[in-house]
C-alpha cells in the first residue's frame, strides 16, 4: 500500500513589504525543496498576504517510514532556509 504524506509549512516573512518580497522567499523555498528532495511543492494558502504563506510538500513512497523520514528532512531544511520564518508545520497521511 503506498504512503502519501503531506507536510504543511506555515510561514511568516516579517520583513516582507510586498507580495513580490514574499513570493521571492516562497519561490526560493519551493525551488530548493523540489530539487533537493524530489517532492511536489506548492503554495496553498496566503496567496494575497504580504507576510503569510502556507506551503505544502508531498511525497509518495511504498514505505511509510521512508516517506516520514523524507518529510521530516524537508521540514528541517525548510526551517534552516527560512531562518526563523517557519512558524508551524504538520504532517498528514492520505490513505
Amino acid at each position: 500500500m503506498p504512503a502519501i504524506g503531506v507536510l504543511t509549512l506555515e510561514i511568516f516573512v516579517q520583513d516582507s513589504q510586498s507580495l513580490k518580497d514574499k513570493r521571492h522567499v516562497v519561490k526560493g523555498l519551493k525551488d530548493r525543496l523540489r530539487h533537493r528532495f524530489n517532492v511536489a511543492v506548492a503554495e496553498i494558502d496566503g496567496l494575497d498576504s504580504w507576510q503569510r504563506a502556507t506551503v505544502a510538500a508531498v511525497t509518495v513512497s511504498n514505505d511509510r517510514i521512508h516517506a516520514e523520514q523524507i518529510l521530516q528532512t524537508v521540514e528541517t531544511a525548510a526551517a534552516d532556509f527560512l531562518a526563523g520564518a517557519l512558524i508551524g508545520s504538520n504532517i498528514e497521511w492520505i490513505d
